[in-house]
């Protein structure tokens, strides 16, 4: 069983994204409960989603209850709601996931040779060096019937 700490409460009125529904992938700013199952919010546009098309972020807002649009706004703009959401891992991960839904078979095949490039750029240092890093091996032999070597 999960713990959730974060919660809609008066006073302190939290940012959350929206991960389905009408604005899906957009940050809003929860101004008031209505009910157990829905909430009045501020962002793209006005509106009353479900509680369950949105994930409450950690970032919290000050603003008068029941606060207009211009206070919602400011109160976002003073707090710098969008360049810490930004630095998040949360929104790091949607947008690498954006980005590789995007991508082209060019795309993923730019990729692939890049990625073998560095895996054998990597191999040969490796080879280059698993002599130093193991003087035991190359002294002793082991026994016909290990198949491992124990340094």
């Amino acid at each position: 069983m999960t713990y959730q700490s974060r919660f809609v409460f008066h006073g302190g009125y939290r940012a959350a994204y929206v991960s389905f529904g009408s604005h899906p992938g957009k940050l809003v700013a929860t101004v008031d409960a209505i009910d157990q199952k829905r909430v009045f919010v501020d962002g793209p546009c006005t509106q009353c989603p479900h509680f369950k098309c949105m994930q409450l972020t950690g970032f919290i807002l000050e603003f008068p209850h029941s606060a207009g649009q211009k206070y919602v706004r400011k109160a976002w703009e003073k707090a710098d709601i969008n360049a810490k959401w930004a630095a998040t891992r949360w929104a790091k991960k949607i947008s690498a996931r954006e980005r590789l839904a995007k991508m082209t078979d060019f795309d993923r095949l730019k990729v692939m040779k890049a990625k073998k490039t560095r895996n054998r750029i990597i191999k040969t240092e490796f080879e280059a060096n698993q002599g130093y890093a193991r003087p035991c091996l190359n002294k002793t032999k082991a026994p016909k019937y290990l198949t491992t070597h124990i340094c």
